[in-house]
């Protein structure tokens, strides 16, 4: 079936718009953002965090009150006050043509200029490229950071770098001070991390790697959510050399793309790109992750 593109209301999030291809929906936000809100099998649950209630925001002085509303967004690396937080509760532009959704809020205060391009096949695989334009006079140092909020009561994938190195590390892993290893959501062994999101769970956990393999795999309820992004690059990556990081509280899990952090000359672009893939299955949440590490671990 060819694409449809189409502007529909959404739960209280407003004006949303539609692509589809008769069995893969994907919605991004209009009024606010950008941020992709649903993604999911036609008729199936959201496979996307969805923050209707506006649980989660920062109070930014100056600037007024930044909303993550759910589902994926873009900033930039480090995460910093005020920029980090900059407001994007404003209207955005939105372009359709030649099979590319285009979508583009103001420029922000600090010199930046944000912009998602989503392309749908017919076969349901979804292109996203994230890009930040440095729209100032001087080169500005950062990362781009791409976020993808999912839904609750999933289990995660990560296949970690089994390159033979001899003398010289091959992974790189990074823990943040509210991290505990003994968490029971977290396993880690020698070629893989999983991580559970768990509702009941009082603490947040988050981790990075430097993910060679080029993909992450999230399975909730009956569907699989795959991430596939660019193999690790040699490059000055955040958080002590992470190009994934996950993080999870008991409302949602968290994955999250880095480019590499360097000066971007004026007009310059940074740039992530990344697929999705998204299918229905029989099999449990558990099934799915252990034919995964089977996979993994036999290759």
């Amino acid at each position: 079936m060819a694409i449809q593109c189409s502007e529909t209301e959404y739960r209280n999030f407003g004006r949303c718009v539609c692509l589809e291809n008769g069995n893969i929906r994907l919605m991004a936000t209009l009024d606010v953002g950008p941020r992709i809100i649903y993604f999911g099998t036609r008729g199936n649950r959201n496979i996307l965090f969805e923050d209707v209630s506006r649980d989660f925001c920062e109070l930014n002085k100056g600037f007024g009150t930044w909303y993550a509303y759910g589902g994926h967004r873009l900033w930039t690396a480090p995460e910093v006050m005020p920029e980090t937080y900059f407001p994007d509760n404003s209207r955005i532009s939105c372009d359709y043509s030649d099979g590319i959704l285009t979508l583009e809020p103001k420029p922000t205060p600090f010199g930046k200029q944000f912009q998602l391009r989503i392309q749908m096949s017919e076969s349901g695989t979804v292109s996203i490229r994230n890009s930040i334009t440095n729209l100032s006079e001087e080169p500005a140092l950062f990362a781009p950071w791409s976020v993808t909020g999912l839904a609750s009561g999933g289990r995660e994938f990560i296949p970690l770098s089994k390159k033979q190195t001899g003398f010289l590390p091959n992974r790189t892993m990074a823990l943040w001070s509210y991290s505990d290893l003994q968490d029971p959501r977290f396993v880690l062994t020698d070629s893989y991390a999983t991580l559970q999101h768990d509702p009941n769970a009082a603490k947040a956990f988050k981790t990075g790697f430097n993910v060679s393999d080029g993909y992450a795999v999230y399975a909730a309820g009956n569907q699989v959510f795959r991430k596939h992004f660019g193999t690790y690059a040699e490059g000055n990556y955040p958080d002590f050399g992470c190009n994934f990081e996950t993080y999870t509280n008991k409302h949602f899990l968290e994955c999250e793309l880095l480019g590499v952090m360097r000066e971007y000359a004026p007009g310059e672009k940074a740039v992530i790109d990344e697929t999705w893939e998204i299918c229905e299955t029989d099999q449990t949440p558990e099934q799915v992750i252990a034919a995964l590490i089977q996979q993994h671990t036999a290759n």
